[in-house]
């Protein structure tokens, strides 16, 4: 599906064709053409229309591609990824936008829907200053709503850390699996925004005519959020590491007590069996006390000394 919002004559207008006359030198029309879930006959309108290059119409076309920016003859091709953090299979889900940037005109390819492309759609219907400002004004303000939608999903990282934290002290949950997982976050996190701060850089560097030095303060902004999320993944990988080890740690503290206790009744109990084995033979040795009936109190009363006695031993050593 394509929308097409062109700014001419101090209004913005929605319709359903690019005139080639817009793309022709000297026109003042500026134009956004978005492009959901391109076919292989929306790739035909890019190359013939708009003699984007072959290559860097397949990678358009193509449903993942690495964050990137790359300069032609007359045009400046990047790819952003968006995010989108799905609870249900604990992953974050990324979507390609592609951006072919011109003198006077901005294409978005995208797969799905896009909330950024969506947000500034909605804008540029309520403001017409939107589109009039230009095409790389329009390429910041989607960049720059796509770098917004990452911090709620930072946030709930680490709200999901924090509350790891304080299950991994106590032993008792089994939350390696949940760690495990969110490590799995973390990295898919870092390999989407790494390369995409990297591409942003070069825009705030001015490596590219289009970009005016206004338009690159604006980038350095999104630029330096960029950067705060890609720290701020690196810390929540740290931590993520610290609260695993710190979990096996209580879990193998919590093991060795309960082995403690297990050695310490077996060892109680190992003369009790003695004892008993030896008043349960079938034979009377001539150094038993008692007759038959004074047998059970006299070894009733040698096993709850010898209990007496071997706990307040371990007592004293502290092993108790």
């Amino acid at each position: 599906m394509i929308a097409i919002l062109a700014f001419d004559h101090g209004r913005t207008i929605q319709t359903d064709h690019v005139e080639p006359a817009w793309l022709e030198e000297g026109a003042t029309v500026r134009f956004w053409v978005d492009v959901t879930s391109p076919t292989d006959e929306d790739g035909r309108l890019l190359s013939e229309l708009f003699h984007f290059h072959p290559l860097s119409v397949e990678d358009a076309l193509s449903t993942i591609q690495f964050p990137k920016v790359e300069q032609y003859d007359d045009y400046l091709y990047m790819v952003l990824h968006g995010i989108d953090f799905r609870k249900k299979q604990h992953h974050f889900a990324t979507l390609d936008v592609d951006f072919f940037l011109g003198r006077n005109y901005l294409v978005t390819v995208h797969t799905g829907e896009s909330r950024s492309v969506k947000r500034i759609t909605e804008l540029c219907a309520r403001r017409e200053n939107v589109l009039a400002e230009g095409p790389v004004a329009l390429l910041h303000r989607i960049v720059d709503a796509m770098v917004d939608n990452y911090r709620p999903e930072i946030d709930a990282l680490e709200a999901r850390i924090s509350k790891l934290e304080e299950q991994a002290f106590t032993g008792r949950d089994n939350i390696v699996k949940s760690l495990l997982q969110l490590k799995r976050d973390l990295s898919s996190l870092r390999r989407v925004v790494i390369p995409q701060r990297d591409a942003i850089g070069r825009l705030a560097r001015r490596e590219f005519g289009s970009i005016s030095e206004e338009m690159t303060y604006r980038f350095r902004d999104v630029y330096d959020h960029l950067v705060r999320i890609s720290d701020e993944a690196t810390i929540f990988q740290d931590r993520v590491n610290g609260i695993l080890e710190a979990h096996l740690s209580a879990v193998s503290n919590r093991l060795n007590e309960v082995m403690k206790v297990l050695t310490v009744m077996s060892t109680i109990f190992l003369p009790l069996t003695v004892l008993t084995g030896m008043w349960g033979m079938n034979i009377r040795l001539p150094y038993m006390p008692g007759g038959e009936a004074a047998q059970f109190w006299w070894i009733g009363a040698m096993m709850a000394a010898v209990v007496v006695v071997m706990l307040a031993y371990f007592k004293r050593r502290n092993w108790l």
